[in-house]
């Protein structure tokens, strides 16, 4: 396992790990991976859907060769001011950065002199890139934007959003700790719901197009195939670094199995969870592995996930009903979640009588809403052709 990239270079270069290139984690590489993959095959999409006439594009004023605002003055020196604050502070502070870098960079902690001399600098810089192609006379030029020229908008709002739902949902799954910390949970950088991630995504870009009058059907479509082939990336960061998201102790492995036996079951050495029983000899950091074996599910999530996704992206053109697509996402979604489940490890809610864990419920949930949105959307379609 690759809790960060110094385990990495140790495979493959021989290198001591937990030196500093620990200071990037492999899930969070992965996890931005993810986010820049999703974020591309929508542009893709959404520039196609343009093209086909489904968006339409909105003018939007701008002026030519006016000189820097305070606003935009303002923004570059606290930009500057975090830049540095933080920056000087993690490299006089290395060993607690590499230790926990998601405790330093959220912390109040900081180089108060560094930031004002950021502020300074990233204010001076600005000013002077707008200084030199200011006009004497600034002119209106109008310009048309079309939904993918937001692209890195709907990115950032995606991310941010999904990651704070994710945060959300992964507190509710261990409330005892969060009541107990429930600051030093909330910003530790561990614990992400996957599920979490996802609804808090769709709540953010749905009031982001909102805000922009962009049309959400055509969007959610366009989304689809990427954030299912996303998803399968972001699960390699769950299955390369190790971070708890297995499923059950493995069964004894049957004699038909024609596999690699880490296919069956695996013990996830070096996990960046440190759990399991310690490895014998080891020195490192992160020296446990899980004794008894168990099924890697992130790699059957994986598979699936990539196969879906690469599924949705080969009939998304086939589809002529706005919206369609994304409730087919939902089916596909929910079917592999709930699936997968009855091989992992989570903590169960008595519903009505039945033992289901969180992901189940949210399954069950999607699956049921992608069947009626594609029934909705269909039955709408129908009467509206009758009555033209």
């Amino acid at each position: 396992m690759y809790p960060d990239l110094s385990y990495f270079f140790h495979d493959v270069f021989g290198t001591e790990p937990d030196n500093w290139t620990s200071i990037f984690k492999t899930f969070g590489l992965f996890l931005v991976l993810a986010i820049l993959l999703a974020s591309y095959l929508l542009y893709k999409e959404l520039k196609r859907k343009a093209e086909q006439g489904l968006f339409t594009y909105v003018e939007v004023k701008k002026i030519q060769g006016q000189g820097a605002t305070p606003t935009e003055l303002i923004w570059n020196a606290f930009f500057g001011f975090v830049v540095g604050f933080k920056a000087v502070y993690i490299i006089q502070h290395f060993a607690a950065f590499q230790a926990d870098a998601s405790a330093v960079l959220l912390s109040a902690k900081g180089n108060w002199l560094a930031g004002i001399v950021g502020a300074g600098i990233f204010a001076a810089i600005r000013y002077r890139e707008k200084t030199k192609d200011k006009l004497d006379k600034p002119k209106t030029v109008i310009e048309k934007v079309y939904p993918y020229d937001r692209i890195g908008d709907i990115t950032i709002v995606a991310a941010v959003s999904g990651i704070i739902g994710a945060k959300v949902f992964a507190l509710v799954e261990d409330l005892p700790s969060f009541f107990n910390d429930p600051i030093g949970m909330f910003f530790s950088g561990s614990g992400l719901a996957i599920y979490g991630g996802l609804i808090g995504g769709f709540i953010g870009v749905w009031w982001y197009l909102r805000s922009k009058n962009i049309p959400f059907l055509p969007v959610a479509d366009g989304i689809a195939p990427g954030m299912m082939i996303a998803y399968g990336v972001g699960r390699m960061g769950c299955q390369f670094s190790g971070d708890g998201d297995w499923g059950d102790p493995a069964a004894a492995m049957p004699d038909w199995w024609f596999l690699p036996d880490w296919l069956w079951s695996y013990n996830y050495p070096n996990n960046v969870a440190q759990q399991g029983v310690p490895i014998e000899g080891c020195t490192y950091d992160y020296c446990m592995q899980l004794i008894p074996e168990v099924y890697p599910t992130p790699l059957y999530e994986i598979i699936m996930a990539l196969l879906l996704g690469l599924i949705l992206w080969n009939i998304r053109k086939r589809f002529k009903i706005g919206g369609v697509l994304f409730f087919v996402y939902l089916i596909f979604n929910g079917i592999e979640r709930f699936t997968i489940e009855q091989i992992r490890i989570n903590d169960e809610y008595n519903v009505l009588g039945f033992y289901l864990t969180q992901a189940e419920i949210i399954a069950i949930l999607l699956f049921i809403i992608g069947v009626a949105g594609v029934l909705f959307l269909r039955n709408r379609h129908n009467k509206t052709a009758k009555a033209s």
